[in-house]
């Protein structure tokens, strides 16, 4: 009692107080290390556990926007086809319908496509089929949600052609190989030089004329032979095209996804588009052109 009334009065306890103070100090701070330690190691903790769970939900943010970012790069590449297609078909000023290629047969003997376009969708045996660059084929068989198509190369398909240049008709045919074809009924004196465009004169009414169908690559003159060995390579791509319009000839010209057409206007198929006469340079020296059918057996 005694020391604490002298504290209080005359603070005659200060100095001591102060210096067990700096003695209890380092206690404290011993006492309050594991609590701290405690807390800290608490919080590390939680801290770390929200960085991962943070750290894996960014990965897979970013992983999903990587696959949106490819899949946009795809539609983007597919919007550019698509746009190609539907300027083409205003250029060509045919009403057409656009598809798609579900099946691709290419090997030697039978070059044909499956497409998702059928009876439904009034297709009909014998219609044109293009791509953005050029003709592709024409349809063979048609069923009622889709079609077989024969492409230009196929060894059964014939097509009548003009030189855009000169006008000088003749056919070419499909030689089995994708990015070939023969112009076996020009005589040698005919006037064709390579990267002469060849396109549809529209003999036979199959074809519109002028649809780009190949560019003349070679030509080669034999004088011990009546005709020249003469190779154009298709301008369409029939080996990458996935989309494709099919053309109504002589409509009017529209670019949609799904087209009406009357069945009374229905073009009438006939039997073969290779059994015209073929104009050369030289008529006397050209040979009669034996009856070639353009269409595949699907």
């Amino acid at each position: 009692m005694v020391l604490m009334t002298l504290d209080h009065r005359y603070n005659q306890l200060h100095s001591l107080r102060a210096g067990l103070s700096v003695v209890v100090y380092p206690l404290q701070l011993a006492v309050e290390i594991p609590g701290d330690v405690t807390a800290w190691f608490r919080e590390s903790l939680s801290t770390r556990r929200q960085l991962q769970e943070e750290n894996a939900s960014l990965r897979t943010q970013l992983l999903m926007l990587k696959a949106q970012s490819q899949k946009l790069q795809s539609l983007e590449v597919e919007n550019i086809r698509l746009r190609e297609l539907l300027d083409s078909s205003f250029e060509v000023g045919e009403k057409v319908l656009v598809a798609e290629l579900m099946v691709a047969n290419l090997d030697p003997y039978k070059h044909q496509v499956v497409i998702n376009k059928g009876e439904l969708d009034r297709v009909y045996p014998g219609q044109p089929l293009l791509d953005a660059e050029g003709v592709m084929g024409q349809v063979v068989h048609v069923g009622p949600y889709s079609s077989t198509a024969v492409l230009i190369t196929d060894t059964s398909h014939a097509i009548p052609v003009r030189i855009n240049r000169n006008g000088i008709r003749t056919i070419a045919l499909g030689s089995g190989t994708i990015n070939r074809l023969d112009l076996p009924y020009l005589s040698n004196n005919a006037d064709v030089v390579p990267g002469d465009l060849l396109v549809t004169s529209g003999l036979g009414g199959r074809f519109p004329p002028g649809y780009p169908v190949a560019v003349v690559e070679a030509v080669q003159h034999d004088p011990g032979r009546t005709f020249a060995r003469i190779i154009a390579k298709p301008t369409a791509r029939l080996d990458s095209s996935s989309e494709v319009l099919l053309v109504w000839p002589g409509e009017t010209p529209v670019a949609e996804s799904d087209v009406s057409v009357q069945t009374d206007d229905t073009p009438a198929v006939e039997s073969g588009v290779a059994e015209e006469s073929v104009e050369t340079p030289d008529n006397d020296s050209a040979a009669p052109v034996e009856s070639h059918p353009a269409e595949a057996t699907p």
